[in-house]
């Protein structure tokens, strides 16, 4: 697997969880309406999107470097 592919796919996982923390956070606000976890599913979500970004902007960068 090269350095690329291994990147893309660390990326991809960590945007996975960290958007599945924040749905687990929303859901935890909602039966137990404690502001933690409110904050926590919003920055959980806001580093995923963060996450999605990089990854489309390394992907491209790459791309345009040649790198296979």
């Amino acid at each position: 697997m090269s350095l690329k592919a291994f990147h893309l796919l660390f990326v991809t996982a960590s945007a996975i969880l960290a958007f599945g923390v924040g749905a687990w956070g929303i859901e935890a606000y909602s039966s137990r309406g404690e502001g933690g976890t409110l904050l926590l599913a919003l920055l959980s979500l806001l580093f995923g999107a963060g996450l999605v970004v990089y990854g489309v902007k390394v992907r491209t960068k790459l791309k345009g470097l040649g790198v296979q």
